[in-house]
């Protein structure tokens, strides 16, 4: 039997299917306009979608090839609000592609398998491209990737991934090496100023029926602190209107705004790339000396609900790899904040540990007492004479004298100032050194009495290890 095709020659023509599609397409107005309006106000094309130009503007690649209708799997990585989900079903409607979405959290390995039958079929009957869009593909795990990528290969899926975590820790290889990353990034101010203008204006899908205005002040604050998120900043206009709407056509203010928006959410994850890049920040920020930096990483851990003792974990290291020798009392002072935090609890927590991370900014800093450890490792994996000398061996058994052990070793107590020169080296080693002294805090105390021990040996320059 021979299906005859719509005009445009891509959809058969079914008088049942025909009827069905009406009736979706009414259920999905009624879903529409019940909608939040950060849905709502979706763009629908690339003339709409706002932001990241690097990907969609007239010469970026993925915009180019979408307006010249080519499509190619990509995993799209950005945080919340940026427009993953819109630029996918934006890109299958420009190219007349189906789109099918999941999610990686609700979805596995048998709605993988439905999704590519349902493409083939769509190639076999339509001759028409399946977009697969899936959510939080991070959250895949490899057998579920694997399932992916013969699909994927073979081009019976065109894949586009949305993840708000680095796609390189989390997606296996081979799929990676079958799709293009593209980073997007936040919004703008300007952005998200245009987003929220559109929606106050938008009489079909937006608040233009509300007769409302966004005050000045009222605008900065959506725009500057919404955190380049869309959604955010279109969640708190909503709110806010509905606040203002019992009151009529007017302005709506920032105190407005401040009560529906209740509390910002501080866009954090324990387990994720902001964990470790907030983390990371606050300790560049301390190796830094930049105790302003510091306090304000630390003010974002504590408001994000980030576990106390971690951050505890991370001043000790701090303490030591930082400050060091510079200031030896740094490593105890931290240490004296672990045990304060172990015992306090939250939320009084936040004081020692607010001290010791201004503390651990304003000292000096040393790394000598790391990079001596790392070159002394490094010189014995190059093979260094790991021997110990004999006036240096153990000498607590009966056989130790026969054997020479601490046979010429000098007691250094036994000396002024409880202190003897003497080799501590094996002989092949002794034209090495390791400890190189900064030239800040308690340690420029050190390098002196150093050169007043050993002379030459500190009194030179040079790279650790030689």
């Amino acid at each position: 039997m021979t299906v005859p095709w719509n005009k445009d020659g891509r959809r058969p023509f079914c008088e049942n299917r025909g009827m069905q599609d009406l009736f979706d397409h009414g259920a999905e107005e009624d879903r529409a306009a019940q909608a939040p309006l950060a849905a709502r106000m979706r763009p629908r094309s690339l003339e709409e979608f706002l932001g990241q130009a690097h990907i969609v503007g007239e010469k970026a690649p993925l915009g180019a090839a979408l307006r010249n209708d080519r499509l190619w799997s990509v995993i799209l990585w950005g945080p919340p609000g940026t427009g993953k989900t819109t630029l996918a079903t934006i890109a299958a409607r420009l190219t007349k592609s189906r789109f099918i979405a999941l999610s990686a959290v609700t979805s596995g390995v048998k709605d993988i398998r439905a999704a590519v039958a349902e493409a083939r079929e769509e190639t076999r009957l339509y001759r028409r491209r399946t977009l697969l869009f899936i959510d939080e593909v991070h959250r895949f795990n490899r057998a579920q990737q694997d399932a992916l990528l013969p699909h994927v290969e073979d081009g019976t899926v065109i894949l586009w991934g949305a993840t708000t975590e680095n796609p390189y820790f989390d997606v296996i290889g081979p799929l990676l090496s079958r799709v293009r990353v593209l980073q997007l990034q936040p919004l703008g101010e300007a952005e998200l100023r245009a987003i929220v203008t559109r929606a106050l204006a938008d009489e079909e899908r937006g608040l233009a029926g509300d007769g409302l205005q966004l005050a000045g002040a009222a605008m900065d604050f959506v725009a500057e602190r919404a955190d380049g998120d869309a959604r955010v900043g279109l969640n708190w206009l909503e709110a806010a209107a509905e606040l203002a709407r019992g009151e009529g056509p007017g302005q709506i203010e920032v105190e407005t705004l401040e009560r529906a928006m209740l509390q910002r959410q501080v866009r954090y994850d324990q387990a994720a790339d902001h964990h470790y890049d907030t983390i990371s920040a606050f300790i560049k920020s301390i190796r830094g000396s930049d105790p302003d930096g510091a306090i304000f990483w630390l003010a974002k851990m504590v408001e994000a609900g980030e576990a106390p003792d971690f951050i505890a974990r991370r001043l000790l290291i701090s303490a030591s790899e930082d400050v060091g020798n510079a200031d030896p009392g740094a490593l105890p002072l931290a240490l004296a904040a672990y045990q304060a935090v172990e015992r306090l609890g939250l939320p009084e927590a936040t004081y020692p540990l607010a001290q010791a991370t201004l503390y651990l900014a304003s000292a000096p800093k040393s790394d000598s007492a790391g990079s001596a450890l790392s070159a002394a490792r490094a010189a014995i994996r190059e093979g260094a004479d790991v021997t110990v000398p004999l006036h240096l061996r153990n000498a607590a058994f009966s056989a130790a004298a026969e054997m020479g052990h601490s046979e010429g070793y000098k007691y250094a107590h036994n000396f002024p100032g409880h202190f003897v020169a003497q080799d501590h080296l094996p002989d092949a080693e002794r034209h090495r050194r390791f400890y190189r002294p900064a030239d800040t805090g308690v340690e420029v105390e050190a390098a002196r009495r150093l050169r007043e021990w050993w002379g030459e040996r500190y009194a030179e320059e040079g790279s650790a290890g030689e």
